[in-house]
């Protein structure tokens, strides 16, 4: 039987990644987890300053890192953090779509507009299609390409005032699931993690003891999620070890849930 080589299964020396929104929380927990494994990384996201200040964090700690400012909104900055990317470092071989927003049980259909439904999904599912159609081809051409989109437990949990955010991370697990055939032709694995409820900023800012032990009611591993949970399983999904994994939804929940009574 050949050998098994456990850290080179592992490995992203020489692997170029790009993370929108990786200026804290998941994203932050990514760029960080992916340079400990040899890669790359750029850090894009609209808080330049914040970005900066990740990307001198990895170089400090002997990685590789870059920070480039990017609205996902503005498509031009799509194409500009593709170009820059390039420039920087000559290709592209990862790319995790984790920037996003809406939800928050704050989705009441009679106190949000058409203008705020199409801000979500051009958020969540429109501009990760668009940075993926850019960097497919340099996947490609580089030899390596894997994707991975950052969806949530809420595209398949049913709860009030999530209506929008909850359909257009759904709507992102499908398109990936379908992307991968398109893609796949060109050598290159999409996939999505759908954390549950983790510690990032904006869970920490509506939540409280008793919303914690209700979300642990529901959680067989008794403990929310941490962004580091996130980003291991990203690190996964990107690496060689998950050469034969495409078009899948990995739900990262302690096995639960964590909604509401």
């Amino acid at each position: 039987m050949d050998g098994i080589n456990i850290n080179a299964a592992f490995d992203l020396k020489g692997k170029v990644a790009v993370i929108t929104g990786g200026a804290d929380g998941i994203g932050k927990d990514c760029a960080v987890v992916l340079s400990a494994s040899g890669a790359s990384v750029v850090i894009a996201d609209r808080d330049i300053v914040k970005a900066e200040a990740v990307a001198a964090e990895i170089r400090e700690n002997g990685g590789d890192a870059a920070a480039v400012r990017c609205d996902m909104l503005v498509e031009e900055d799509l194409d500009q953090l593709v170009s820059r990317t390039v420039e920087l470092y000559g290709r592209i071989n990862i790319l995790v779509n984790n920037a996003g927003g809406g939800g928050g049980g704050k989705e009441y259909p009679f106190d949000i507009d058409l203008g705020y439904v199409r801000r979500i999904y051009s958020l969540n599912v429109f501009a990760p299609w668009q940075l993926s159609r850019l960097c497919v081809p340099l996947m490609e051409k580089s030899g390596y390409g894997a994707i991975v989109n950052i969806t949530s437990m809420s595209s398949v949990n049913a709860d009030p005032g999530m209506s929008i955010y909850a359909s257009s991370k759904a709507a992102l697990n499908h398109m990936s699931a379908n992307l991968a055939y398109d893609f796949g032709m060109s050598g290159v694995r999409i996939n999505c993690v759908g954390p549950g409820a983790t510690r990032t900023g904006a869970l920490e800012s509506v939540l409280t003891p008793e919303i914690e032990q209700t979300m642990l009611r529901h959680t067989p591993l008794r403990r929310l999620g941490e962004t580091r949970d996130i980003a291991m399983t990203v690190l996964f999904l990107v690496s060689p070890a998950s050469s034969w994994i495409t078009g899948q939804t990995l739900f990262v929940n302690g096995g639960g849930r964590q909604t509401l009574d």
